[in-house]
């Protein structure tokens, strides 16, 4: 049950940058330029995570080979998407100015 949850969480996770990716195909100011070309990065490496997770390291843990070090390497890829999704949305919500009282 569980590796049905973390497949679906990941062709989720697939979906959901492609998405991204799709929407910073379009011209953004030149101020939100770089911002948008620095979270691609992330968002491409987000991918790749996922891609690694659902092709190498899930089939691993499944046929339990070497259980304890896939398991670990599943774990830490999960931790670097989650940290590359932080990132993209600190790169792309804007900040709002603060506003007086």
């Amino acid at each position: 049950m569980a590796a049905r949850l973390f497949s679906a969480q990941t062709w989720v996770g697939g979906v959901c940058g492609l998405i991204l990716m799709l929407g910073y195909r379009k011209k953004r100011p030149s101020a939100l330029a770089n911002q948008a070309s620095t979270a691609i990065i992330y968002i491409v490496g987000g991918l790749l995570l996922v891609l690694l997770l659902e092709f190498a390291v899930a089939p691993r843990i499944v046929a339990r080979d070497n259980l304890k070090l896939w398991h670990a390497v599943g774990s830490l890829m999960y931790l670097l998407q989650w940290l590359c999704s932080g990132v993209i949305l600190w790169k792309l919500i804007p900040a709002q100015p603060a506003t007086q009282a």
